[in-house]
């Protein structure tokens, strides 16, 4: 279980595919404090710490998951968002994120809000999913690369999200262009909701 606070971005320094998998290997800040065994999100994605070294950690990756999500995408240097599972003790000051993702979007727009930005995300929109809680709301919250969001302007397959300077510093959105391919996950309680009311 995660937050959406992203803790800071990691670096991939190595990829080693194995049959269907692929072994990603990040340096981050926090490599010292990491357990095998341990969850961690990358661009929203849970994986499992698998070995780790002085300074780098390595997580594994399965077809699925490299189909569903942008992982399959990355290159040597990329950076992506990590966060920790979150502690049971604290504020929650994001919102409830599994680290499972649901599907990808394209970014198709970046406009400079004057020292902000607004990010126009489109996704492959399907009416059933809908129905399920797949979808977007105003207002609502929702995951992009493992980072917690607020939804403006939602239609059927396309929203914005505002970026503050902050987190367009310390995520990997000051990467995010038009073209670029990003993880999203919808939010778990709107799922529950829109799929009791189907039994109703």
């Amino acid at each position: 279980m995660f937050s959406g606070i992203v803790e800071e971005c990691a670096t991939l320094v190595a990829m080693v595919k194995e049959q269907e998998n692929v072994h990603f290997t990040f340096r981050c800040s926090f490599v010292n404090e990491l357990k095998i065994d341990q969850s961690v999100s990358h661009n929203g994605v849970c994986l499992t710490v698998v070995s780790k070294t002085d300074d780098t950690y390595t997580v594994t990756a399965m077809k699925e998951t490299l189909e569903r999500s942008n992982l399959g995408g990355l290159h040597v240097s990329d950076e992506v968002n990590v966060e920790r599972s979150m502690l049971m003790n604290g504020r929650l000051d994001g919102h409830i994120v599994q680290g499972h993702v649901d599907q990808t979007a394209e970014c198709i727009g970046v406009e400079d809000a004057e020292g902000s930005y607004y990010f126009t995300f489109r996704y492959a929109f399907d009416k059933e999913m809908a129905r399920r809680g797949y979808l977007t709301v105003d207002k609502g919250s929702v995951t992009v690369n493992g980072v917690s969001l607020t939804v403006c302007n939602p239609a059927d397959d396309t929203f914005q999200v505002a970026i503050i300077p902050y987190t367009f510093e310390h995520t990997n959105f000051h990467s995010i262009q038009v073209g670029s391919v990003v993880n999203l996950e919808f939010d778990i309680i709107g799922k529950y909701i829109s799929r009791l009311i189907q039994f109703q």
